[in-house]
């Protein structure tokens, strides 16, 4: 080794460190992504609406809607969310029928052991003997609701199931229901949300951001919604439904118009 040889320059740049300008540049980098994430959050929005979203409940009135066999004190709004009283138990139906779509529907349970619902393909009319109607149900139970009647825990997560004489083949079975494989709702006062997917007699389920459920060959595959009163007070907001193309559906499977 040579001891008298003078030492190299670097190639590399000596780095000077700025306090100050480190924390404009994170500053900065900050502001950066806050804008890259609100614009990607607009993004969804616009393009929610260019795929054909719009409200099912308006935030405002009850317009679209029809009451069934509940009454005038069943159904308020107030600051864009959607009472249900859950008494006296009925229904109140959409204004018109709906096929192939996709539903998002935002609700919470105000009482331990709260049931509801939402049913699609509705004929949108009470049975003579039972207040609620001929659908497919998509279960909207609080969490207590097992325990107090000495039922499974998977009981209250997500259902779905045919009520009154409709036919459809569980995913998951659990006798004629078909039950969630995650438990994924929230309790009494928590906000859970349902995304709807409903095509050709197909209905897949989603619990606050997760595909959980679904059914198969329904009887019906075009009815009315409807939401349920079931004896306890129910809120929902943002509900809001896409129109997909109709596919291929005899009249028997089309429920019947309610003049």
């Amino acid at each position: 080794m040579n001891v008298n040889r003078k030492p190299t320059r670097s190639v590399f740049p000596t780095i000077i460190t700025d306090p100050h300008k480190n924390s404009r540049l994170r500053r900065l980098q900050v502001a950066i992504m806050l804008l890259f994430w609100l614009s990607i959050g607009s993004l969804y929005a616009q393009t929610g609406e260019r795929l054909g979203f719009v409200p099912l409940f308006n935030g405002k009135n009850l317009n679209g809607w029809v009451d069934v066999n509940t009454s005038k004190e069943t159904w308020k709004v107030k600051n864009g969310t959607l009472i249900c009283s859950g008494k006296p138990i009925g229904v109140m139906r959409s204004d018109r029928q709906y096929e192939n779509f996709i539903l998002e529907v935002e609700w919470k349970h105000m009482e331990a052991g709260g049931n509801s619902g939402v049913f699609i393909w509705s004929e949108g009319t009470p049975q003579e003997h039972d207040p609620l109607t001929k659908a497919i149900e998509v279960q909207m139970l609080e969490l207590e609701y097992a325990p107090q009647h000495n039922a499974t825990d998977d009981y209250v997560h997500g259902e779905l199931f045919p009520t009154m004489g409709m036919t459809a083949i569980p995913d998951n079975p659990r006798g004629i229901r078909s039950k969630s494989l995650e438990k994924r709702c929230k309790g009494k006062g928590e906000w859970n949300k349902y995304v709807v997917v409903a095509v050709d007699g197909t209905v897949k389920l989603s619990v606050n951001g997760k595909f959980v459920n679904g059914l198969r060959a329904s009887q019906r595959k075009k009815g009315y919604i409807c939401l349920e009163a079931e004896g306890a007070e129910i809120h929902f907001r943002n509900m809001r439904i896409m129109e997909l193309p109709g596919g291929i559906t005899t009249p028997e499977q089309v429920a019947p118009v309610v003049e």
